[in-house]
């Protein structure tokens, strides 16, 4: 039997409440906060946000979000709007990858890319 519940990777803040701003504009929704972590979940996903931030780390983590229709989602969500509020590079509409995979990017504002992909089953 097996004993894995969950797998929650954290995730740096350059400003912790910026990124909490963000994330819930991305439909998340905090389930705890306190000053050094806010636990965020979406539907039974969660991550956790830490008020901690090193540039090279932060640029260069990236994150998989699959869901059952990306243009769905990306209509829904309308992450190319996010940019008008929060300071993030732009957001890259769907497109089908060299892997196989349709895909969508969404930076957060510290730099972490979101590939937002439809799942392949």
């Amino acid at each position: 039997m097996s004993q894995l519940l969950a797998l929650r990777p954290f995730v740096p803040a350059k400003d912790f409440e910026l990124s909490k701003r963000f994330y819930e504009a991305l439909g998340f929704r905090i389930t705890h906060q306190d000053d050094d972590v806010a636990m965020l979940k979406a539907e039974s996903f969660s991550f956790i946000l830490q008020n901690f931030y090193v540039k090279e780390f932060a640029e260069n983590c990236m994150l998989q979000m699959l869901v059952r229709d990306v243009d769905a989602w990306w209509r829904d969500m309308n992450p190319e709007a996010l940019r008008e509020r929060f300071p993030v590079n732009a957001a890259r509409a769907p497109a089908m990858q060299s892997w196989g995979m349709k895909v969508g990017f969404v930076f957060d504002p510290s730099g972490v890319l979101w590939h937002v992909a439809e799942a392949p089953f």
